[in-house]
């Protein structure tokens, strides 16, 4: 599936241009912005930043034609189509998608490498929409990343920071870094507004990791996790969502209000007496990463760093096992649930892993048609495409996995 874009361009000065002529790329993503700047450098020779999506020819993503709003810093040669755009400032814009808004947060990492002994030889933007902004800049000493959040975010630094001796000890050295209570990127600076400067990562994004390396990633995690049941209130205090058993329920709700919850009425009706009987499995509350598919997986086959925790909340250890396994087979879920089961067992006496596995089941989607439902309240309409039908098919999974 391909994507064709149409960007409207902005002078240095944030004024409208007009529109340069239609041109396709490669990747159907619509925050995927790398290939949008390269082709435009390569076409017309200008350097752009994508500010944000304006509209685009279907409801939801990926592929088809999408207009962006860009700014340019040098005047193009190339002929401008005429376009009537609305530049009408909204509440809810994230400030890399204001103009000056990328070369804001550029000047900031750049900075934050010179006062490391970095000099920054190229920069390169990767992603632009509402949940976060990507750059990517090389150095004489590698590449760094630059990564920008929006507020429901912004506990990710403080998360890929928090310090391991503040953690519980469970004898299980950890790749990453050696300071850190998480297996996750180091953060080499963050603004407390939402920017952090994120050290390299090496090897590939896990996306169709088999059995062998999720269990491999299930076992790691649960280090991590292990680890942090004992500084759950610690990492609440710092900023971290508190999302601990009968907390979740009421948060579920309250994100979605105002939607259409009519496929898992009965399931948000019995979400307190579900949660009571999870604490009577007891399992500890701890950190949850709360996407943990391979795609958030980098490395290879013997080393893997855990990224993206950006969606990372304190609640019950099963919801990260049932998203590594959302996408395998029936009998290779089982096994997984079952190396996942022993080790609670055996780090937890006299717990019962997979009856709270089995009670959170349909909880697991639910969760994310809230997740979805709180991006959809906290970004602009224009926005809205990315996720605007991610609420209604959550729930309708949640429903299906509910039934009996």
């Amino acid at each position: 599936m391909s994507r064709t874009v149409t960007l409207v361009l902005l002078d240095s000065a944030g004024r409208p241009l007009g529109a340069l002529p239609p041109f396709g790329v490669p990747e159907p993503w619509w925050q995927e912005a790398g290939s949008i700047v390269a082709a435009v450098r390569q076409r017309h020779g200008l350097e752009v930043a994508v500010l944000r999506l304006l509209d685009a020819d279907r409801p939801a993503p990926p592929g088809g034609h999408v207009r962006y709003l860009a700014q340019v810093v040098d005047a193009p040669a190339v002929p401008l189509e005429p376009v009537a755009v609305d530049l009408a400032p909204h509440p809810l814009r994230q400030p890399w998608a204001k103009a000056g808004g990328p070369a804001d947060s550029v000047a900031w990492a750049t900075g934050e490498l010179r006062r490391l002994g970095r000099r920054v030889t190229a920069v390169a933007q990767q992603r632009t929409w509402n949940l976060s902004a990507i750059w990517r800049l090389d150095t004489d000493q590698g590449p760094a990343w630059l990564k920008q959040l929006p507020p429901f975010s912004r506990h990710e630094p403080t998360v890929l920071a928090f310090p391991v001796d503040r953690g519980v000890g469970v004898g299980v050295d950890l790749p990453g870094h050696p300071n850190s209570l998480i297996n996750g990127p180091v953060v080499l600076a963050a603004d407390g507004e939402g920017r952090m400067l994120l050290a390299d990562v090496p090897g590939e994004d896990r996306y169709g990791a088999g059995e062998g390396e999720r269990a491999a990633v299930a076992a790691e995690h649960h280090a991590v996790q292990l680890r942090a049941c004992g500084v759950v209130g610690e990492l609440v205090a710092a900023g971290v969502p508190d999302l601990r058993g009968a907390r979740l329920a009421g948060w579920i709700r309250e994100r979605l209000a105002g939607h259409d919850v009519s496929a898992a009425a009965g399931l948000l009706d019995g979400l307190d007496h579900r949660f009571r009987q999870v604490g009577d499995c007891g399992l500890p509350d701890t950190l949850v990463h709360g996407d943990l598919h391979p795609g958030n997986v980098r490395g290879d086959d013997g080393r893997r760093t855990v990224i993206d925790w950006a969606d990372s909340f304190a609640g019950h250890p099963a919801f990260d096992i049932l998203r590594l396994i959302e996408d395998v087979d029936a009998d290779a879920a089982a096994r997984l649930i079952d190396a996942w089961a022993r080790r609670w067992r055996a780090d937890v006496p006299g717990s019962d892993p997979h009856r709270a596995v089995d009670l959170l089941r349909p909880v697991a989607p639910l969760r994310l048609a809230a997740v979805y439902a709180m991006f959809l309240a906290a970004i602009e309409p224009s926005e809205h495409p990315y996720h605007v039908h991610d609420v209604p098919a959550a729930l309708a999974r949640a429903a299906a996995v509910a039934r009996p």
